[in-house]
Order: C-alpha cells, then sequence, then structure tokens
C-alpha cells in the first residue's frame, strides 16, 4: 500500500520491528502503539479507496475527471438502425393557421395561388378538465323521486379523477418529487388545490390496487431461469433497514426489511423455492439456498484492482486480464462459448491460480494462538476465485448468465436516489408503498408500457397485456 510514493506496509512493519526490539516499553504502552498502528492502517486503507477498486460511487472519487472515450471506428451520430427523438410533421395538427401575403409588398403583376409552405409548432397546454355528470330526477305522479345512476367511482359532489391520480402517483413514485412540491405544481399549473394527505391516499390506493401484481412478480421470478439479487441500505426514521432486490430482464421485485440476511429473503418468499441461477455478488446468506449461483466480476475486477494497486499483487493484475479477455470472447461468440474452448481458458485460470497461491500464501498461523488466521484482502480474494472457480465462470457456459450483476444493480439504483432526496422514510408502510409501485413501474418499462400509461391502466381499473 503506498501513499505519494511512501510505502506504508514497510513503514509500519520497520514501527512493529522497532517496538519489539524495544525493552524499556511496557506491556499497556505496547498495546496502545498496536491499536493506533492499526488505526493508521485502517485509515491509510480508506485513502486509496475509489470507483475502480472498491464499492464506492464514481462521485466519490477526489478530483474525478472523466476518462476519454475509447475510438470504435465508427462516425460520429446516431448509428444505422438507430431510433432517433428528433421532432417530425405531424398529418393532423390541432390548430392550422393561415398566413395570406401581403400583396402590397409585391411587384406589380398577375399571380395565382400555387398552394402553401407549412412550418410546425409543438407546444404543450397544461390545464385541468372537469366533467360534471348530471344524473336526470323524474317524479311520478305520486311525489316519489327517481334518479338516474352515475358511472361506477363517481360517488362525491367533488372528486379526483383517475388521471389526476395516476399523475400525482407517477410525480411521486416515478419522479420522486416530493408532496410540498407536487402540491405546488397542480395549484401553479392548473389551478387545483390538493393536500399532502390527499396525495398520500393516492400513494395508497396504488399500493393497494397492486397487491395481485407483487404476488405475480413473486411467481415469475420463483420460476424463472436467471435472477438477479442486491440489497441496499434505507434510513427509516433514523434506524437502518435494509431494501432487497430480485429481478431479470423482465420482472422486478422490490421489498423492505428489518434484516439484511436469510431472514429477510425467507420473508419475500422467492428464494427458499427458487431453482434456476442466481446471479450475486457472494454475500455468504445467498449461498444457503439451493439453487446455482453466479458471481458478479464486476466485483472481482474492482478487487482485483486493488490488490494490484494497493498490495503489490501482481497476480491479481493478471487475473483481471485474463477475466477481461473471457468476457470479450463470451460477447464475441454471442453469449456462450464452445465446450472445448471454455476448457481451454479453465485451464489458464487454473494455472494463474496456482502461481497466485505461491506469490500470495496462506499466512501462518502463530504459535499458541487459536481460531482463524488473520488474512489479507488479497488472500481472501485468491481463496474466493480459487474455491468458487464454476460460479466465477458460469458466464462462459451458459447463454442467460452475464457477466456481472448490473442488473441488479441498476434496477436498485433510484432507491438511493430517493434517499437523497427524501433523506428516509417515515415508517415502514412508506417504504412498502414505494417498493411494490417502482417494483410495478421497473417491470412495466422492461415490457416496454411507459410508467405514465401504466399507472393511468392501474386507476382505471385495467391491466397492461403482459398481466392478462
Amino acid at each position: 500500500m503506498k501513499i505519494n510514493t511512501i510505502d506504508i506496509e514497510t513503514a509500519i512493519q520497520k514501527a512493529r520491528d522497532a517496538i519489539d526490539k524495544d525493552e524499556q516499553l511496557s506491556a499497556s504502552s505496547k498495546s496502545i502503539i498496536e491499536v493506533l498502528i492499526l488505526l493508521i492502517t485502517l485509515l491509510a486503507g480508506r485513502l486509496n479507496l475509489n470507483s475502480k477498486n472498491s464499492s464506492k460511487p464514481p462521485s466519490s472519487d477526489p478530483n474525478r475527471e472523466k476518462e476519454p472515450c475509447k475510438k470504435t471506428g465508427k462516425s460520429p451520430g446516431g448509428q444505422k438502425g438507430h431510433v432517433g427523438k428528433t421532432l417530425t410533421k405531424i398529418d393532423d395538427p390541432d390548430f392550422i393557421e393561415h398566413i395570406k401575403i401581403d400583396r402590397s409588398k409585391l411587384p406589380a403583376g398577375k399571380y395565382r395561388d400555387a398552394g402553401y409552405e407549412s412550418r410546425q409548432v409543438f407546444d404543450i397546454d397544461i390545464t385541468r378538465v372537469v366533467t360534471e355528470y348530471r344524473a336526470q330526477i323524474l317524479v311520478d305522479e305520486n311525489g316519489n323521486h327517481f334518479v338516474a345512476s352515475f358511472p361506477e367511482g363517481v360517488g362525491k359532489a367533488v372528486q379526483y379523477g383517475t388521471g389526476f391520480k395516476a399523475h400525482a402517483v407517477y410525480m411521486s413514485q416515478f419522479q420522486l418529487i416530493p408532496y410540498n412540491r407536487i402540491q405546488d405544481y397542480f395549484a401553479d399549473q392548473i389551478h387545483v388545490p390538493v393536500s399532502e394527505g390527499s396525495i398520500y391516499n393516492f400513494n395508497q390506493e396504488a399500493y393497494s390496487l397492486l397487491a395481485d401484481f407483487e404476488d405475480r412478480a413473486k411467481l415469475e421470478l420463483a420460476n424463472s431461469e436467471i435472477a438477479h439479487a442486491d440489497e441496499t441500505g434505507i434510513n427509516k426514521n433514523g434506524d437502518r433497514w435494509w431494501l432487497h432486490c430480485l429481478s431479470n430482464p423482465e420482472w422486478t421485485l422490490f421489498y423492505p426489511h428489518e434484516k439484511r440476511g436469510k431472514e429477510a429473503m425467507d420473508a419475500i418468499g422467492v428464494l427458499p423455492v427458487f431453482k434456476g441461477t442466481l446471479c450475486h455478488d457472494h454475500w455468504k446468506p445467498y449461498y444457503t439456498y439451493g439453487c446455482i449461483h453466479a458471481l458478479c466480476n464486476a466485483h472481482h475486477l474492482r478487487e482485483l484492482t486493488f490488490a494490484w494497486e494497493q498490495e503489490s499483487q501482481q497476480w491479481a493484475q493478471k487475473m483481471k486480464e485474463l477475466l477481461e479477455t473471457f468476457n470479450n470472447d463470451v460477447i464475441a461468440n454471442k453469449g456462450i462459448l464452445e465446450p472445448s474452448e471454455s476448457q481451454k481458458y479453465r485451464q489458464k485460470y487454473k494455472n494463474l491460480i496456482k502461481k497466485a497461491e505461491i506469490e500470495c500464501p496462506e499466512p501462518e498461523r502463530p504459535p499458541n494462538k487459536k481460531g482463524r488466521i488473520k488474512k489479507s484482502k488479497s488472500r481472501n480474494l485468491l481463496e474466493r476465485l480459487r474455491d468458487y472457480e464454476d460460479d466465477v465462470l458460469r458466464f462462459m457456459e451458459n447463454v442467460h448468465v452475464p457477466f456481472t450483476n448490473n442488473l441488479g444493480e441498476n434496477d436498485i439504483r433510484m432507491t438511493k436516489v430517493q434517499q437523497k432526496i427524501s433523506g428516509c422514510f417515515r415508517s415502514m408502510e412508506g417504504a412498502q408503498l414505494f417498493c411494490r409501485v417502482r417494483s410495478y413501474l421497473s417491470t412495466c418499462r422492461k415490457h416496454g408500457v411507459k410508467p405514465s400509461h401504466a399507472l393511468n391502466l392501474l386507476f382505471e381499473g385495467k391491466k397492461p397485456e403482459f398481466l392478462r
């Protein structure tokens, strides 16, 4: 480990040797110095952590510079087959304004009408739409009143419509806009008052309507060939809770729980019956389930970078290059390697692990010391790569298994945005509401259904096609 060309580990070892030789230091003084050395080691290790050698986000990198894009040989701009976003004229404009030529400014002569040149301006008009239902009343000769039935759902003298509710939930749960700013939006833009309590009630109604969806998502994920698992910490009114995510290319399920491990995973109810391949970051509770496992190699690449840069492990640099080569060849071969090619790569992997065992051996057990032996990060990583070879390299032989767990991490990313905006969830109910609605919106997007349309269907009592 080096900081500004200073070898921290060498300096610490020299200090320890000097302390051991100093016979005038008491046992208590040596213990205090040992604690201080430990703290210095931990702090020095943190100074060298960044997004390339740890799980820290790129935004935390000091003096972060954007890396130049790699040259691909392609011409600038949209490529062949790319669907552009440029405005195009439509055949049925909402309004047409005819512009006449001022003939007084034209040269003298005779002119005939030759058509027109058109230009279109796209704009928006945010406005409220109030529908008044007037139910006919008939009175018979005896004075009895008969009133026509109002449409289903119209039960109050004044109420919010389904489109209004869907739009409020869209801004709250998808765009993550705070309640008071949603209030301002409706008051300023469409002149409709709405309270924070009403916005919460709209969210609560969406949560209730999505109970069947959540059951369906659990069933689909439990029966799928591949699932991505991840979890992240959330703040629940000052307490540390966890938001769990299970997903695949078609379905997403978020679930909040007080615990991070097996107790929470059992409560979700998917992994205990899941028999497919579970992609994750080697969090040990996942291995308590009897499914097939695949490890995220994005984590391995970052840890290998740390081992090479901070602990001078030459094998780590070679292993990083080897895994990247494997991945490039898998991509070139449309997601899977031939068995013969896969075996050749496995042998290269095994050979490099053997060389790494020599460079980074297991530490010797000190005499008269019991319990687990303290190992370096590099040694722990090496043992994982050695002992879980099949899970590390499963992406080479199964077309459904990706090189990384990026899908799960991308699905869970908006949770961190929500926490940055709101700071916390005020209650467990609020966390559950967020998770169920976001699960629905994420799943709809994976099926090509836009979030706003998905919420309109929900409040209208309809289902997207993939749920029918």
